[in-house]
């Protein structure tokens, strides 16, 4: 077993767990769809947190070519894998089967609320993508450090700004689509 492989092994049951819990949540939801007050850009939300945490398994395939790990390399792997983690945790309402509340299941609410939690755990997967770029897969400084900024910056902006969710939602999927495109 090649040390790539020994790593990814933890990364990977990480990242299944992140995708897992979105499924989970979703089915859950689909379940309850009668008593839920729907809205697209929550949807569009969890669909983007989808997509970076695809891409960042996809990525890890050109980590592959690293002759040498450290600690410091493995450790700072699993943060942005437990960010992406918790940001897919709290990406979607969660049907809590208490029929006589269905508070939870209001898409909007969810995401300008408890959601912003989960956009402050994209805030810390940002803050950790430089570090893969630079340092393991050798990509320039600048370019690393601007596309990973403004995915923080969109990310702190759902943080900070919860009412204009619906229009950080369709930027923070357009800049998954664009990740997508640059490192497919």
């Amino acid at each position: 077993m090649t040390q790539h492989e020994y790593v990814f092994v933890a990364i990977s049951i990480i990242l299944g767990l992140a995708i897992t819990r979105l499924l989970g949540h979703m089915g859950g939801l689909i379940r309850a769809h009668k008593r839920i007050k729907f809205h697209w850009a929550t949807v569009l939300w969890a669909v983007s947190i989808m997509l970076l945490t695809l891409q960042m398994w996809w990525v890890g395939w050109a980590l592959r070519d690293l002759a040498e790990w450290t600690i410091v390399d493995f450790l700072f792997l699993v943060a942005g894998t437990i960010f992406i983690y918790g940001a897919a945790e709290l990406a979607l309402p969660v049907e809590d089967y208490d029929l006589a509340n269905d508070l939870e299941l209001n898409f909007l609410d969810h995401s300008q609320t408890l959601g912003r939690v989960s956009a402050a755990f994209m805030v810390g997967y940002f803050a950790v993508g430089p570090y893969f770029n630079i340092r393991l897969l050798n990509n320039a400084p600048l370019p690393s450090i601007l596309l990973a900024g403004l995915g923080a910056l969109l990310a702190v902006g759902i943080v900070f700004k919860p009412r204009w969710f619906k229009v950080f939602s369709v930027l923070i999927a357009g800049y998954a689509l664009a990740v997508l495109l640059l490192t497919a």
